[in-house]
């Protein structure tokens, strides 16, 4: 790669065409200016201008680096703009966070990407484990955690809680449901379905669960987005926090049943520590604090 800074000593000297003025402009002394001149053309290994008097003319090979030297200085131009312009509204945001939360995000970040056409909003519904490796190798901007981190290399927000929901058909008789009529109406199970009934079923029926193995299974979705369906098509019961059942597009088919113990998972909001967010990332982070106040 050429010299910086003898390129931007030749292109200075091409658009002076004259040595005293360059070195003036560059606060160099005229044999400064010379020298960064000889080492240039030393590491081009050609000529770079012809000498007639007290002035010169580019060589071929002149011509080509002064047009390297130009856009550079565009290019550089260019980079310092957007980097002082910090437009909210530009650029690439990348989150992380799990299905069902990105489910009941994305509603929040669509009408920001509808009116900015310059935005790259990347919303990737990934395991919590991936979420931690990516924002520690840089790939997320921001990540939604079910736990504090505590990692010396990032930072986190506590955002609040969501709720663990027991969701049954939207006609489900309003009686106190046993885990027999559970049994009975069949469980539809996903990925997570099965830690989440370890969680919410033993802990409110801790004389009749059996492990998540046991459950009738009804049916099995590993589409976060069409978790609900078959429940609000009359068909199983299953497992969700708040959010997955707050995104879903059919929820007057649905029933949140309220149990009488209660399971709650936290929602921390996590950085790369130390990091000056751009506009963008900023704002990203006030709509992901929007989307989860509303699952309190």
């Amino acid at each position: 790669m050429l010299n910086s800074t003898w390129l931007d000593t030749f292109t200075t000297l091409c658009e002076t065409g004259h040595f005293t003025q360059t070195a003036k402009r560059l606060n160099m002394t005229q044999p400064g200016v010379s020298q960064h001149l000889r080492k240039l053309e030393q590491q081009v290994g050609q000529g770079l201008i012809t000498r007639q008097g007290k002035g010169f003319t580019l060589s071929p090979a002149g011509e080509a680096i002064f047009a390297l030297g130009l856009s550079r200085r565009t290019e550089e131009k260019r980079l310092r703009d957007a980097i002082e312009a910090d437009d909210r509204d530009a650029g690439a945001v990348h989150i992380a966070c799990s299905g069902s939360f990105a489910m009941h995000l994305y509603p929040f970040l669509l009408p920001w990407m509808r009116v900015a056409p310059e935005l790259n909003v990347h919303l990737e519904a990934t395991p919590q484990a991936e979420i931690l490796a990516g924002l520690l190798e840089g790939r997320f901007d921001l990540g939604v955690l079910g736990a504090d981190p505590d990692h010396p290399r990032l930072e986190a927000k506590h955002l609040g809680r969501e709720e663990l929901c027991l969701v049954l058909p939207a006609d489900a008789t309003d009686k106190p449901v046993s885990f027999d009529d559970l049994e009975a109406c069949g469980f539809i199970a996903h990925p997570d379905g099965y830690t989440y009934a370890d969680d919410l079923l033993r802990l409110n029926f801790p004389e009749d669960y059996p492990g998540a193995d046991q459950l009738n299974l009804r049916g099995y979705v590993n589409q976060i987005g069409q978790i609900p369906a078959p429940v609000a098509k009359g068909v199983g019961y299953t497992l969700l926090p708040r959010s997955g059942v707050e995104a879903f597009t059919d929820k007057a088919g649905l029933v949140v049943y309220q149990l009488p113990k209660r399971r709650w998972h936290d929602l921390w909001l996590v950085m790369r520590r130390g990091r000056r967010l751009s506009a963008r990332v900023r704002y990203a982070r006030g709509k992901i604090e929007e989307a989860a106040g509303q699952l309190r």
